[in-house]
């Protein structure tokens, strides 16, 4: 999620409200049940969200992994210098 997250940032996520286009998110796919990752939510697609990371050339997304269940919303970037995630 470069340049708007990096690795090892601390966020700070909101569960049990549905996303919007645009929202940062908190997804889960269904081919890699373990791993959970922040992706941009950029329209719904069938029973899930398709999501893409902001940096395209460095990213696995659903271009490659198909639709993503959104897990939460990312709101707030808490450590190293917080603020609103947008």
């Amino acid at each position: 999620m470069v340049p708007t997250l990096r690795s090892g940032d601390v966020v700070l996520v909101r569960f049990g409200r549905r996303p919007r286009v645009g929202d940062v998110v908190l997804v889960r796919w269904a081919g890699r049940p373990g791993q959970l990752s922040v992706k941009r939510a950029v329209r719904v697609e069938g029973d899930g969200w398709h999501v893409e990371g902001d940096n395209p050339f460095g990213t696995t997304d659903s271009r490659s992994l198909g639709p993503a269940q959104v897990v939460g919303t990312v709101r707030f970037r808490v450590w190293p210098r917080p603020r609103r995630v947008r």
